[in-house]
């Protein structure tokens, strides 16, 4: 949201649009894990976010977020290799579908990333205004 926010600032609209959807997304796998987790009587702790991070430009923003879904990829990969291996099918299909999910949106943030390869050497992409 807060990545949002910041591009709708430099006048980018449609990066704008794209980080809204991720947003949503991102808060459908929130709702899917809290509802798992209270499910198997486990309370959610969301007190260990992550800070927000932000960049001077839409490239570094989206080089920060695939260094983020790298991340969660592993972790979920992690996670569902972890309940296969302890017969827990029915979490471990849950995690898979949180992998799958995150390894798309790895996949579109590398493919937007490779679309605006050299445009950051060009300045029209230095935008900080904080």
């Amino acid at each position: 949201m807060t990545q949002a926010n910041l591009a709708d600032v430099w006048g980018l609209r449609e990066a704008a649009d794209r980080f809204r959807h991720e947003t949503v997304e991102e808060m459908r796998h929130a709702e899917r894990i809290v509802k798992r987790m209270l499910g198997v009587g486990v309370v959610p702790n969301s007190s260990q976010l992550r800070p927000v991070t932000l960049a001077g430009n839409l490239v570094g923003l989206l080089r920060q977020n695939a260094v983020l879904e790298a991340e969660i990829v592993a972790l979920y990969d992690e996670a569902t290799r972890f309940c296969q291996s302890i017969d827990d099918g029915e979490s471990a299909e849950f995690f898979q579908g949180l992998l799958n999910d995150e390894i798309a949106h790895a996949e579109e943030v590398d493919a937007w990333l490779k679309s605006l390869s050299g445009f950051e050497t060009k300045g029209w992409n230095d935008r900080a205004y904080f």
